[in-house]
């Protein structure tokens, strides 16, 4: 079973996109890395160590207003920065602003049925 992390900033994306691939296929061993809160560069790969790693972008805007984020730019940068070596090694990297949860979803689920054949990390 091909294990994948999924890693992003708050407000990503994350968990809706976990969830949407667990009603679409029980092929994958799908791993919330909550990397953003940890000062450690490389906790997504000690935690997890995915197969394969996809990154969910979002801007600072789309962030604070999915969930309601009461929090300044340098906060959000601050993440950003945590997640830089996540954002690095990712295999694959979803700009998540201008899609919706079913956008995202299939991106991942097309990538994913690309690289379940490959060993991975």
């Amino acid at each position: 079973m091909l294990r994948v992390g999924i890693v992003g900033p708050c407000g990503s994306g994350k968990t809706t996109l976990i969830n949407l691939l667990r009603l679409n296929s029980q092929n994958f061993d799908l791993r919330h890395i909550a990397q953003e809160h940890s000062y450690v560069p490389d906790m997504w790969l000690r935690i997890v160590h995915p197969d394969v790693l996809i990154f969910l972008e979002v801007s600072f805007e789309i962030a604070t207003s999915r969930r309601k984020l009461n929090w300044s730019q340098a906060e959000f940068t601050e993440q950003l920065r945590r997640l830089q070596n996540a954002r690095e090694s990712a295999d694959l990297v979803i700009p998540t602003d201008e899609l919706t949860p079913e956008q995202i979803a299939d991106c991942a689920i097309r990538f994913l049925g690309q690289s379940s054949g490959e060993n991975g990390r």
